[in-house]
C-alpha cells in the first residue's frame, strides 16, 4: 500500500462558406488604442522563469526522494522474498505436515512478491525516462533564462520612444530633416487632432507612410467596421508588429494634397522572398463613401497586379474580382458585389468584389500553402493572398502597406525600370 501511494504521488507530480457565385470561388471599439505598451516583454518572461525554476529544482529533489523511497521498498520485498525462500526449504526438510503447508503457502506469497518487484521494476524504470526528460527541459529552461537574462541588462520601459518633429505626413516630416525610421504624430490638413504612425525614412530624405503590417499573426484581423475605421494593433518603434492604421486616417492621409501618392505594397513569402506592387494616385474615400478604394494605375513592381483582378479559371473571374472602386467590407457592414457576404465568410475586412484576388488582411496561416478544409466552415480562400504572385491558397508570412507622394519614387522611394516618371512636381 505505501508504495501504491507513493507511486501515486510521483505520476502526479510528473504531469507537467449561395445562389450567386463568388468570383474567386464582436467586440467594441477603442479610439485610444494602447499603442506601444511593451513591457514586459523578455523581461517579464524571464521574471517568470526565475520563479518558475525553484519550483521545479524542489520537485525534481521530491522526485528523487521518492525513488529513493520505491528502491528501499523494493530492496526489502528482495529481502523477505531470500528470507521466505529459505524458510520453504528449511520447512520442506522438517517431516511434520504442518511445516509442508505453510512452506506450500510461502511459495505462494513468494510467487506474488515476485510479480510485485517485476511490477515496481517497470514502474521505476518509466519514473527514470520521466525524471531524465524532465532533467533535459529543466536545462533548456536554464539555457533559455541565460539568454533572457542578456537581453535584460537594460531595465524595461514603460513608455516607447515617439519622435519630436511632426508634419502632415512622414513625407513632411522627412522634408523638415527627420532621418530616423520611427513613431511621430502627424495631423493631416483635415484632420480635427494628430495621430501616431510608423515612418519608413531612408537617408535619401523619402518618408513613407506605413498604414498596415502583417508580421507573424499574433494580432487577430477579424475586426467590424468600428475597430477597422478607427484601427487596431500595436504600432512599435522598431517596426516589429502588427497593425491596422484605420480607414479615417487613410482617408485623410490619402485625400489631403494636391500632389497624389504613391500605395506600395510589399509581401514576404515563406522562404524569405519578398515582391511588391506599387499603385500610383491611390486614395481612400470617406465614410459616407464607406471608404471606397481608388488608384489611375497600377504603376509598377515584380509581385504583379492583383488589385485588377485575376481569371481563376472563368473568364469572368478577373471583373468578379478587381479591387479599383470597390468599398470596404465587413462582416457586420456589408458593402461587396457579392449575394452573400465576402468578409463575413472570408473573415476579415477588405475592398471586396465577388470576392477578391488580393486580400492582405486574410487569416494568417501559418507555413504559406493551405487547404478548403484550413479555410474554416466556408471553405474560401481567406489566406493573405496576391493571386498575381502566389496561388490563392497560399497565405504571405509578411506585409506591408505605405503611402509617399510621387514625386518623391524618382529621389529614392524605389521606382522600378519601366515605370512613369513624375518630375517638377515639387515637395510635399
Amino acid at each position: 500500500m505505501a508504495f501504491i501511494q507513493t507511486a501515486a504521488c510521483l505520476l502526479i507530480l510528473c504531469s507537467i462558406a449561395s445562389a450567386q457565385s463568388r468570383g474567386d470561388s464582436d467586440g467594441s471599439c477603442t479610439p485610444t488604442d494602447g499603442f506601444g505598451k511593451y513591457c514586459p516583454t523578455t523581461c517579464g518572461v524571464a521574471d517568470y522563469l526565475q520563479k518558475y525554476k525553484p519550483s521545479m529544482d524542489r520537485d525534481l529533489d521530491d522526485m528523487e526522494y521518492l525513488l529513493e523511497e520505491i528502491f528501499n521498498l523494493t530492496n526489502s520485498a528482495q529481502e523477505k522474498v531470500v528470507y521466505m525462500k529459505d524458510s520453504a526449504n528449511l520447512a520442506q526438510k522438517s517431516p511434520p505436515d504442518i511445516y509442508i503447508k505453510k512452506s506450500s503457502s510461502m511459495l505462494d506469497d513468494i510467487l506474488r512478491f515476485e510479480r510485485s518487484i517485476l511490477d515496481q521494476e517497470a514502474k521505476i524504470y518509466e519514473l527514470d525516462q520521466m525524471l531524465g526528460a524532465n532533467e533535459k527541459r529543466m536545462l533548456q529552461l536554464r539555457q533559455l533564462s541565460l539568454q533572457l537574462e542578456q537581453k535584460c541588462k537594460k531595465p524595461c520601459q514603460d513608455t516607447v520612444k515617439i519622435e519630436p518633429t511632426t508634419g502632415k505626413d512622414c513625407q513632411d516630416i522627412a522634408n523638415k530633416g527627420a532621418r530616423t525610421s520611427g513613431l511621430y504624430f502627424v495631423k493631416p490638413l483635415k484632420a480635427t487632432q494628430q495621430f501616431l504612425v510608423y515612418c519608413q525614412i531612408d537617408s535619401a530624405g523619402s518618408g513613407w507612410t506605413v498604414l498596415q503590417r502583417r508580421r507573424d499573426g499574433r494580432v487577430d484581423f477579424s475586426k467590424n467596421w468600428i475597430q477597422y475605421k478607427e484601427g487596431f494593433g500595436y504600432l512599435s518603434p522598431d517596426d516589429t508588429t502588427e497593425y491596422w492604421l484605420g480607414n479615417e486616417k487613410m482617408h485623410l492621409l490619402s485625400t489631403q494634397s494636391s500632389i497624389p501618392y504613391i500605395l506600395r505594397i510589399e509581401l514576404t513569402d515563406w522562404d524569405g522572398t519578398t515582391k511588391h506592387a506599387d499603385y500610383a494616385m491611390f486614395k481612400v474615400g470617406p465614410e459616407a463613401d464607406m471608404y471606397r478604394l481608388t488608384y489611375a494605375y497600377y504603376y509598377g513592381g515584380d509581385a504583379g497586379d492583383s488589385f485588377d483582378g485575376f481569371d481563376f479559371g472563368d473568364p469572368s473571374d478577373k471583373f468578379y474580382t478587381s479591387h479599383n472602386g470597390m468599398q470596404f467590407s465587413t462582416a457586420d457592414r456589408d458593402n461587396d458585389k457579392y449575394q452573400g457576404n465576402c468578409a463575413k465568410q472570408d473573415g476579415s475586412g477588405w475592398w471586396m468584389n465577388r470576392c477578391h484576388a488580393a486580400h492582405l488582411n486574410g487569416k494568417y496561416h501559418q507555413g504559406g500553402p493551405y487547404t478548403e478544409k484550413d479555410a474554416g466552415k466556408d471553405g474560401f480562400d481567406n489566406g493573405i493572398i496576391w493571386a498575381t504572385w502566389r496561388n490563392r491558397w497560399y497565405s504571405m508570412k509578411e506585409t506591408t502597406m505605405k503611402i509617399i507622394p510621387i514625386n518623391r519614387m524618382s529621389i529614392g522611394g524605389g521606382q522600378q525600370a519601366g515605370t512613369k516618371q513624375f518630375g517638377g512636381l515639387g515637395d510635399i
